[in-house]
This record gives structure tokens, C-alpha cells and sequence, in this order.
């Protein structure tokens, strides 16, 4: 496999928003040592994503908060099968799906993207002390993210979650997996 990203969505300011920046910073600090393997830690500027898929990528893994219903703290895998038209470009807009579909227009979107995300417990309110730490659910499971994105980069996806079909979101993943 060539180039492979994993970028890590959210504002730290706001509490468990801030998971997918962890999980990068977490990866990072590990040392994750892997061949055609770059960390980008996309943080609120959405638009950056789709400027770094410029230079060709064959694996696209985001990591992010994601407000699915669920217990806070759970890890959800989903691989994306769709990624609807861009209607119109906001610098501003810093939300995975509005990256893909500017890369999409670009036509840079990789051939395989996968979400990684997790079920916060807050994210609502800026943190009082600007310290943006994430609750203990969320941060217990920056781990199993960790965990799971070593076992898409070994290909061992479909060996490691339990599979659900059905439509997962109006943009994105027919086929889910959580933890």
C-alpha cells in the first residue's frame, strides 16, 4: 500500500471535541513507526484535509468526536462508501464530511476512507479553564481508537469489530463497527 493519513478532527477547547486530536497526538507520541504512514492533526481547519489529499493518498483514516446516540465512550469504525457533491466551499466549516466533499470536487478523495470516532459525553460548552480536557469515558477510549487504527493499518479490520448493516448516516458508511 503507498501513502496513508490519519488526520485528527476537533477543537480541543471544547471537552471531548477535542478526541480526534488526541488520538493523533496519542499515535505521535507512540512513535508510530510504519512505512507511507503520515499524522496530521486537523483540528478545526476542515479545509486543510482536502489540501493535503493534493499529494495522493491510498488510505484516508479520520478520527473524530461522533454524536451517533450511543454510551459515551464508545469507538465506532465506519468505512465510507459515499461522499455527497460539495455545494459550496466555507473555509470555515470544520466537519469531516465537508472535507471529503471537497476533495471529492478536487477528485484527490482517497479510495478508501475510514472514520474513527467516538460518542462524547460533553462538547457542547467551551471548557471553564481552557485546559480542554476530555471526560474519562472519552479518554479511556483515545486507547481503544489508538488500538483500532493499528488494526486498520494491519488490514485486520474485519477480524478485530462486529459488523451491523444498514445506513449509518446520510453521507457517509453502509457498514459499521463498534466497540
Amino acid at each position: 500500500m503507498g501513502r496513508t493519513l490519519i488526520a485528527g478532527f476537533g477543537n480541543t477547547l471544547r471537552g471531548d471535541d477535542g478526541f480526534g486530536v488526541e488520538v493523533v497526538r496519542r499515535l505521535g507520541a507512540a512513535g508510530l513507526d510504519r512505512p507511507g504512514v503520515e499524522l496530521m492533526e486537523v483540528g478545526t481547519a476542515g479545509i486543510r484535509l482536502a489540501q493535503e489529499l493534493l499529494t495522493p493518498c491510498d488510505l484516508l483514516i479520520i478520527a473524530d468526536a461522533m454524536t451517533r446516540g450511543g454510551v459515551p465512550g464508545t469507538v465506532y469504525v465506519l468505512e465510507v462508501d459515499s461522499v455527497e457533491a460539495v455545494q459550496r466551499v466555507d473555509m470555515h466549516v470544520a466537519i469531516p464530511s465537508h472535507a471529503l466533499s471537497v476533495a471529492k470536487a478536487l477528485g484527490v478523495l482517497p479510495s478508501k476512507v475510514v472514520l474513527v470516532g467516538c460518542e462524547p459525553m460533553q462538547v457542547d460548552e467551551m471548557t471553564c479553564d481552557l485546559t480542554g480536557e476530555l471526560t474519562p469515558p472519552v479518554r479511556a477510549a483515545v486507547d481503544v481508537a489508538v488500538r483500532r487504527i493499528h488494526h486498520l493499518l494491519a488490514g485486520e479490520l474485519s477480524d478485530i469489530m462486529s459488523v451491523t448493516t444498514g445506513n449509518t448516516s446520510a453521507q457517509h458508511a453502509s457498514r459499521e463497527f463498534s466497540e
